[in-house]
């Protein structure tokens, strides 16, 4: 059956799920705060507006009527979501969890308190001051965020009581939406990190894909492979705090959840996203039967997901912008990329660029069992290669 659905940002991850719907013959606008963004060039229609702005949120709801809502951005007036919810219309995952997960305080002390998942320390700062007194309580180094942000802005690690100033200024500036505190947590020495992606369905079990490794950079994703080599048993304490969170906020939809992975002290849960994950962009290579914006549509219209199997090895890696520019972006080396076996380049369409800005990706696959470190270099190297200009 047909659904009228409206997408609540309109990046690449947005372009991918749009593609995905259409393929299953949905009808898609996507709307996001400028014209132009990827996933308007493939959407079915598109509105451009503030999804802070809840008038403008109910507006564009009243006009398209939509049987479902997907957000891929954290920054949405997301207490509108429960009176769409109440109106009958369908909230991807659920309305509970896009307002918990945007917010890193609701999730964290649900995850911690309520749920009882181990977790880094952590405490909330409005102010310079309680900034200094929670890193006291916390030690040096730690690690510093806004509760809203996206893509790790705003997110600092400091290693002296000398860096909290900047830290605080730079996570406030890095905030989303209209929320100026901060969170403050204890830097786990862990040896790797992962996003489990969880697949909750309207009629069937909870599903997981292969854990995806990852490198992050100032809190923003770089890389990712798949499958992770993680140990059997950190993989199931990941996978049943995974099912626990994903139940607890309730919802049919695919959630990038992340942890930290300690040889000494086990796993940690860190944050998680109810949709589709940058890191996850690695399944584009083909690693699974469904990539996970296939298993996020299904999953959303309730189609049956008979299972998730690992098809090959992949890796994937960013091209970054190194210039700001209203104009459209341009590219060169697309030619050297394509040299490159069983490797796919992916623009993403952005009309204009900012400084590490993210433009695109390049993913490579391999069969099962073969040299994971080589495939990663072989991944960064051909998108070296990419310029932006």
């Amino acid at each position: 059956m047909t659904k009228k659905i409206l997408l609540l940002g309109s990046g690449e991850l947005g372009k991918e799920f749009v593609i995905a719907a259409q393929r299953k013959g949905q009808y898609v606008i996507a709307c996001d705060s400028y014209a132009g963004a990827p996933a308007m060039q493939v959407a079915d229609a598109y509105e451009v507006f503030s999804m802070l702005d809840g008038d403008a949120l109910a507006a564009a709801v009243t006009k398209h009527q939509p049987d479902i809502i997907v957000p891929e951005i954290e920054a949405i007036r997301t207490e509108k979501l429960y009176e769409f919810e109440e109106q009958g219309i369908q909230v991807v995952p659920s309305a509970k969890a896009v307002n918990y997960t945007m917010n890193r305080k609701a999730i964290r002390d649900l995850a911690a308190k309520e749920l009882g998942l181990k977790t880094a320390k952590y405490f909330y700062a409005k102010s310079l001051e309680e900034l200094k007194e929670a890193a006291k309580e916390i030690g040096f180094p730690c690690v510093v965020k806004p509760l809203m942000s996206s893509s790790g802005k705003g997110q600092s690690l400091v290693k002296s009581a000398d860096e909290l100033e900047q830290a605080w200024i730079y996570g406030c500036e890095g905030s989303r939406g209209d929320i100026k505190e901060l969170i403050i947590e204890e830097f786990i020495k862990f040896d790797s990190e992962i996003t489990l992606l969880t697949v909750t369905q309207q009629n069937g079990p909870t599903l997981f894909c292969a854990p995806i490794g990852h490198v992050q950079k100032g809190g923003d994703y770089r890389e990712s492979f798949q499958p992770a080599p993680v140990a059997p048993d950190h993989l199931k304490e990941a996978q049943y705090m995974a099912a626990k969170v994903t139940e607890a906020l309730t919802g049919a939809g695919i959630w990038g959840v992340e942890f930290f992975l300690s040889n000494e002290n086990g796993v940690y849960f860190s944050e998680l996203s109810p949709r589709p994950h940058d890191t996850g962009m690695v399944t584009l290579a083909g690693t699974q039967n469904l990539n996970e914006f296939e298993l996020h549509c299904r999953a959303v219209l309730g189609l049956p997901i008979p299972e998730i199997t690992q098809e090959r090895m992949g890796a994937s890696a960013v091209i970054l912008s190194p210039i700001a520019s209203k104009e459209t972006p341009r590219y060169r080396g697309e030619e050297e990329v394509c040299q490159y076996t069983n490797t796919y380049l992916r623009i993403f369409g952005k009309p204009y660029t900012k400084v590490n800005r993210r433009m695109g990706v390049v993913v490579s696959y391999a069969p099962n069992g073969s040299d994971l470190d080589a495939l990663r270099d072989k991944c960064k190297e051909a998108a070296s290669k990419v310029e932006v200009y």
